[in-house]
């Protein structure tokens, strides 16, 4: 299996230098996605399936972290930035987001009902059914994409 590891790593391009994963976390991120059970894993890589257990957890929040930092580095350089506060009905966003882009110049990539619902996703509990809850910032990026963040 740890073969069948390294080609899944090659195939995808994992790089251990560049990566916010280490090799280790890579393996068993692959091999589960290929759907390998924890216990078989473990007992490829010699070790418990708390251990691979552990790994995973470990390598999904390096995932979860890098994809945060990816968001909050576009979100710098995004030229429309706004905040959504709390109290706003959800309905009104896609009309702020259009209107902040129309002043900046850029296009949107969503209609008004994709707006609703990334928001609506992306937010998570910072949103209950139409109301915000806490303020958000919706950013938009020059080639249309819109991202929320809390």
């Amino acid at each position: 299996m740890s073969l069948h590891a390294d080609e899944l790593l090659e195939r995808a391009g994992f790089e251990a230098e560049t990566s916010a994963l280490t090799r280790r976390q890579a393996e068993v991120l692959a091999l589960r996605e290929e759907g390998h059970a924890q216990a078989d894993i473990a007992d490829v890589l010699g070790t418990s399936r708390a251990n691979v257990s552990s790994i995973e957890s470990s390598a999904r929040e390096n995932v979860a972290k890098a994809r945060e930092t990816v968001a909050f580095a576009e979100a710098l350089s995004a030229p429309v930035q706004l905040t959504v506060e709390a109290g706003t009905d959800l309905y009104d966003v896609p009309e702020m987001v259009y209107s902040a882009c129309d002043d900046a110049g850029v296009k949107v990539a969503r209609t008004a009902p994709e707006v609703i619902r990334l928001v609506g996703d992306d937010a998570g509990d910072a949103v209950h059914g139409r109301e915000v809850r806490r303020d958000i910032t919706v950013t938009v990026t020059g080639d249309g994409s819109v991202q929320v963040r809390e």
